[in-house]
């Protein structure tokens, strides 16, 4: 065979296995089922009433932080500034067991369109312009030096993954947006199924290729079907036809299905209305309007003890704690409580977000606190937005400061040393388990 012909055949293989097989170079090693029951994260998780469980019977409570990886470059965020090493070791140093990790399903689009994933390199020129994008991405090498130039977006997931497998840190992937972008608004065409970026086809095939790509990510016990669904409004028709809790029933069940039947070890995560705000109609077994179906596990076949609920909050202008447990209690917590004989359809339910501004005392004020002591007593699983001092463009602007970043700029240090001493790492003490 001539070289050029056996560099072709070389060139070839290697596409059909980066297209077709999960694994690539930062990934574990593929386990056995009992392997995985036999150590940490002791898997597969399942559900149990108002529980996780580990393959033990151990109760498994996620404490822990959103790491956003849905942006323009479509990998973690932070690494121009701190290792992965770095901010896994600062999250693991609080107490806290687990990662919200976020993506968009147009890094999997382009994986299929052109047939291998874009390279980090690019993908920073691509996100950040050919001046600031190779700047950047020099950082990112000297912040990451086992990683070159061929190294593709989603090794650098691998990686992620790979590092809180060695810590310990459960890893839960996210769906946070179609188009990557940061998120979210009713107008911003990702919003809903079928929206202007929201192609369902597209969505379910996404999250079955990283369902089965997770395979070999040790620490990933569990996956959201989509971040904070809302009201299209750039698409009015498809709005006043499709926004309703019987097309989102419908759609969820493909969801679900795609993620069950590419890695049937994994939890999967159902989010609400009204950028996930309350899934009251699940819990107490009513109607799914306009429709007169209700949620049935039997719709779920062979896994509805893989279903959990998740719910977001922002109310941070509270003022009564009382009205504010009130308020989480009615949107889903209330499916904890298999006692309330409203609670039709008891599940495990998360506050997958919530958070507050960290350059000041929020974090004493109603909401921080109230938050915080209802989770304690409820023993429920949470992930606080955001673990990020910056990131790497949020809505056309680079290198933005977030100050409700838990990091510093930098990523270097935590912005409110205080909240995490007085804080976090009290509510990561009373809530992780596992």
């Amino acid at each position: 065979m001539m070289i050029s012909d056996l560099r072709s055949a070389v060139a070839l293989l290697a596409l059909s296995c980066s297209v077709l097989s999960p694994f690539s170079w930062a990934s574990p090693l593929r386990t056995t089922k009992n392997a995985r029951a036999a150590s940490w994260p002791f898997g597969p998780l399942v559900t149990s009433g108002r529980d996780m469980k580990n393959a033990e019977g151990g109760t498994v409570v996620y404490a822990g932080t959103n790491w956003p990886g849905h942006g323009e470059v479509m990998v973690p965020d932070g690494l121009q500034y701190q290792s992965i090493e770095s901010v896994v070791t600062k999250i693991k140093s609080t107490g806290m067991n687990a990662i919200r990790l976020t993506y968009a399903i147009q890094m999997i689009d382009e994986i299929y369109s052109k047939g291998k994933d874009t390279t980090v390199k690019d993908s920073f020129t691509q996100a950040l312009g050919s001046t600031n994008g190779p700047k950047v991405y020099s950082q990112f090498l000297a912040k990451n030096p086992s990683f070159n130039d061929s190294t593709t977006r989603l090794q650098v997931f691998d990686a992620v993954a790979a590092e809180c497998a060695k810590q310990q840190v459960y890893v839960h992937l996210d769906n946070h947006m179609s188009k990557a972008a940061w998120c979210c608004s009713t107008g911003d065409g990702n919003s809903w199924f079928g929206d202007t970026y929201y192609n369902v086809d597209n969505w379910t095939r996404g999250l079955s290729y990283m369902a089965n790509h997770g395979k070999n990510w040790t620490a990933l016990t569990s996956m959201s079907l989509r971040n904070e669904l809302r009201k299209p409004d750039s698409n009015p028709t498809l709005g006043s036809q499709s926004y309703n809790w019987r097309d989102w029933y419908t759609n969820i069940k493909k969801g679900t299905s795609a993620i069950n039947a590419a890695n049937p070890n994994l939890l999967i995560f159902l989010s609400g209305l009204d950028f996930d705000t309350y899934m009251t109609p699940v819990v107490q077994g009513t109607a799914l309007t306009p429709g007169s179906a209700t949620y049935s596990a039997a719709d779920f076949p062979g896994y509805a003890n893989k279903l959990v609920l998740e719910i977001h909050n922002y109310q941070n202008s509270a003022s009564s704690c009382d009205g504010l447990k009130s308020s989480l209690y009615s949107s889903g917590f209330q499916a904890l409580h298999a006692e309330d004989t409203k609670a039709v359809n008891v599940f495990p339910v998360l506050l997958t977000e919530f958070g507050f501004d960290m350059t000041g005392s929020a974090w004493r004020g109603t909401y921080a606190t109230c938050i915080a002591s209802y989770l304690a007593e409820q023993k429920a699983g949470w992930f606080i937005w955001v673990v990020s001092g910056s990131y790497y463009v949020r809505s056309g602007t680079q290198d933005y400061e977030e100050t409700w970043g838990l990091l510093k700029h930098d990523w270097s240090d935590w912005r409110s040393s205080a909240y995490i001493e007085g804080g976090l790492k009290p509510l990561a003490k009373a809530t992780a388990q596992g």
